[in-house]
């Protein structure tokens, strides 16, 4: 069964967007993944196919009614569907490559893709939609999010990369940051390879990487090397 993930979505011509191009678009038409984008709109009751409504208790912006993605994601997911539906939100937990993974090894995702100001608070409850954020940053709305997302989880599907040992090298699959990266010519504009990747000497070399993944780690992202630590001292 292949990875069916499914985006609701005011502006379903969006997608599949850059996941239609490059590895993902390849693993799209060889059938690896499915993709559908539904429009949240059709599933509006008015015949202005109104999504939103001002806020209670005031203040600026419109909420995207309940009422209304609730009717979307019922339509998305027949009853006995599986799979994880997430809400796309700045509130959420915080995606990294653990919770990557977790989800590319399902049946797929239901992505709702906020705008406005947000989704109703009690059609989240109701439907135990789980939260998950990009970062501690705005966007426009949650299609950008969505594709992040679905580009993370595709690429680790079977079939999809050319070498599994490619993924398991990259930033954060060991909760480390990649090592640097260097190819021909082996001196340019007066910058040498370092001598160890010429050396022909694996062992030296996976050590030189594992040195570099860790240095670049604790300069640039002390939080995750303070938890890999942690992690490392309780164990």
């Amino acid at each position: 069964m292949s990875f069916h993930a499914t985006a609701l979505t005011l502006f379903p011509e969006m997608f599949p967007g850059p996941l239609g191009l490059s590895l993902a678009g390849r693993a799209l038409r060889e059938g690896i993944w499915r993709l559908d984008a539904q429009d949240i709109r059709a599933q509006a009751r008015d015949r202005h196919r109104t999504v939103d409504d001002t806020p209670f208790g005031g203040g600026a912006g419109m909420v995207m009614r309940p009422d209304v993605v609730d009717a979307a994601i019922a339509a998305a997911m027949p009853e006995g569907d599986t799979r994880p539906l997430v809400y796309l939100t700045p509130r959420g937990r915080l995606l990294d490559q653990a919770l990557v993974r977790e989800i590319a090894s399902g049946p797929g995702v239901v992505l709702l893709c906020g705008r406005y100001e947000g989704v109703d608070q009690r059609v989240i409850e109701a439907r135990a939609m789980r939260e998950i954020s990009l970062g501690d940053y705005v966007l426009s709305g949650g299609e950008m999010a969505a594709l992040t997302l679905l580009d993370a989880c595709v690429r680790l599907l079977p079939g999809v990369m050319g070498g599994a040992e490619s993924a398991l090298e990259e930033s954060h699959s060991a909760g480390l940051l990649e090592y640097p990266h260097y190819t021909r010519p082996a001196e340019w504009q007066g910058r040498a390879v370092p001598p160890v990747l010429l050396s022909g000497h694996h062992a030296e070399v996976a050590r030189w990487r594992r040195e570099q993944a860790e240095a670049a780690t604790r300069e640039r992202r002390p939080d995750l090397w303070n938890r890999i630590a942690a992690g490392a001292a309780a164990a």
